[in-house]
């Protein structure tokens, strides 16, 4: 008999945020993000300790996946991130970062957590109807009719993760491919419903970024396909190859002894009459035209023998992932049992031909109306390659996103430092009505303001990694770097060329002035001005989407940490 163990009561811990504990691990996380954040955020490296592989990054998305964190509020704050980054793809450290700012700086106030969250939802709404208004000054229009744009937000995406190790002729050539890879998911015909395409990433590692390219259609590896001999694939009389796609297995053994008993009268074979069901099925698809097989498992060597020799290509072990991006390109329904077979279940397709690269060889499927794409995506080592992967996928999620709100936010900190600007000019005239519906004081929501502002500004400070000065300008808000070992000058203007974003030059006297850390900024004479300038050659751009969705999860999720009273843990 097992020794039983009493059960242990469970351990409450009251006012969390006070304790040593849980302000040293919000600052630790908050240094690791903080770090890992922009252009030049160091690399980190993870692994488990006992082995496994290692993952060298600076994105949200493999940092929080690979971290172990058991603190009970870390783990809602990261959850929430990563919940973020599952619906837009960007902004991750963005929000994360925001987050960590909040709640360090509104738990170091003094004022009841009740009133620090009515008066900071308050200041998300002022920041969202401000950046929802035409005359926000941090906002730019993507004219889909032109690429400049486009361009800029694909660029600033591949451009942010150091561990893609591009340079800038492999990052203009990136661009230009995700790009297409993006249009060619567009469908020609604009229905009612339009669904987006895929584009499919086809892993070629070892090889240069540049040697990278995009094929409408599919591409499927086949190893055994030899190149030197012809591909000859029956088509139907309208010229296009029908294909059948299958989703159960065709391997002949699809007896499952779990799914019960099966009777076999004396001198039946069960493997030649599931052989022959099969043969069955092949002279089925020959008698239909069917030009390309294509299996999702294994399918029965001899089957491929008799399909090959009646003219038809035969693929097997397509895997899962391919069956939903095939059946969108061809039309095809997914066959779930080699016993029904309707002519209504076949798809079709253009063409059928095989590419080649470094030493993999593919099926190409190429469709009557392209809205599959295939990116073979290079890059010189695993790591590098996996990190260049997730940024792609990113920069493809970006877009999608962009054609649903055709907008996009200043990057390199400028909307950050702009909307701080803002929040501090409407906070010094706050109407006597404001905070009788907010239920405080003046000074509570000065105080709310400040460290809403410093937050935001904080954001733009972890762009900087090698001591640079950060400077803001008193005219449009925006965010300037000054390069570490400057010469101390009279006028800023000497020393720094062009915004944090790049929309505005040091043609004009901007008053700048010190972005500090902790310490209260002097309020802007007025309302931050939009730029008269809106075109840049290189303009650093943030998906509007994912930014906006990203400020409002940071503020509600460090709400939502602020008003923890207990936290109760089961010790069993």
């Amino acid at each position: 008999m097992s020794r039983l163990e009493a059960k242990k009561p469970p351990l409450f811990i009251s006012e969390p945020l006070t304790r040593d504990a849980v302000s040293q691990s919000l600052s630790l996380l908050s240094g690791i993000l903080k770090s890992s954040y922009g252009p030049a955020g160091r690399l980190k490296q993870l692994h488990n300790g006992v082995g496994g592989c290692v993952c060298t990054t600076s994105q949200s998305s493999a940092l929080l996946g690979h971290l172990s964190i058991s603190q009970p509020v870390l783990r809602v704050l990261t959850a929430s991130v990563r919940n973020h980054v599952s619906r837009c793809s960007d902004c991750g450290l963005f929000t994360a970062i925001l987050c960590c700012g909040f709640v360090e700086n509104f738990r170091s106030l003094n004022v009841a957590p009740f009133t620090v969250i009515k008066i900071s939802k308050h200041l998300l709404s002022l920041c969202m109807d401000h950046l929802k208004s035409e005359a926000c000054g941090c906002r730019v229009s993507v004219d889909f009719s032109s690429i400049e744009t486009l361009v800029c937000l694909v660029r600033s995406i591949l451009t942010s993760k150091p561990a893609c190790m591009l340079n800038k002729t492999e990052v203009d050539h990136l661009t230009s491919l995700v790009l297409k890879a993006f249009l060619y998911t567009v469908p020609c015909h604009i229905e009612t419903n339009t669904v987006l395409g895929k584009c499919v990433i086809i892993p070629v590692k070892g090889r240069r970024v540049v040697d990278s390219t995009v094929l409408p259609g599919l591409l499927i590896e086949t190893p055994e396909i030899q190149l030197r001999k012809p591909l000859a694939v029956k088509r139907t009389g309208s010229n296009m190859i029908k294909i059948a796609l299958f989703s159960v297995s065709m391997s002949g053994d699809g007896f499952n002894p779990e799914e019960g008993t099966i009777e076999v009268h004396h001198g039946v074979s069960l493997e030649a009459s599931e052989l022959n069901q099969l043969l069955d099925v092949g002279k089925q698809l020959v008698k239909d035209e069917v030009g390309l097989v294509v299996c999702q498992k294994v399918m029965h060597p001899s089957l491929k023998q008799y399909l090959k020799e009646n003219g038809v290509v035969a693929v097997d072990r397509a895997g899962l992932s391919l069956m939903q991006p095939l059946g969108r390109m061809t039309g095809s329904q997914p066959i779930a049992s080699i016993h029904s077979l309707s002519p209504g279940c076949y798809g079709s397709l253009k063409d059928l031909c095989i590419e080649s690269f470094a030493s993999k060889h593919f099926l190409h499927l190429v469709p009557e109306d392209t809205v599959i794409c295939s990116l073979i995506l290079c890059n010189r080592s695993e790591t590098a390659w996996d990190e260049l992967k997730r940024v792609c996928e990113t920069a493809e999620h970006v877009l999608q996103l962009t054609v649903k709100e055709p907008l996009a936010l200043l990057g390199g900190g400028c909307t950050e430092t702009h909307l701080a600007s803002y929040i501090r000019y409407k906070s010094s005239s706050l109407p006597a009505s404001t905070l009788k519906d907010l239920d405080c004081s003046q000074t509570q929501y000065q105080l709310v303001a400040d460290g809403f502002c410093r937050s935001l500004e904080s954001v733009a400070r972890s762009l900087s990694h090698d001591g640079e000065e950060i400077l803001t300008d008193m005219v449009y808000g925006h965010c300037w770097f000054v390069p570490s070992g400057s010469p101390c000058v009279s006028k800023w203007s000497d020393v720094v060329s062009k915004c944090g974003c790049g929309m505005n030059g040091n043609t004009e006297d901007l008053s700048w002035r010190f972005l500090q850390g902790q310490s209260g900024s002097p309020v802007i004479q007025g309302c931050p001005k939009e730029p008269s300038v809106k075109a840049a050659d290189l303009l650093t751009l943030d998906c509007f989407v994912a930014k906006c969705s990203g400020l409002q999860v940071a503020l509600e999720t460090a709400n939502l940490i602020l008003d923890l009273s207990y936290i109760i843990e089961d010790q069993n």
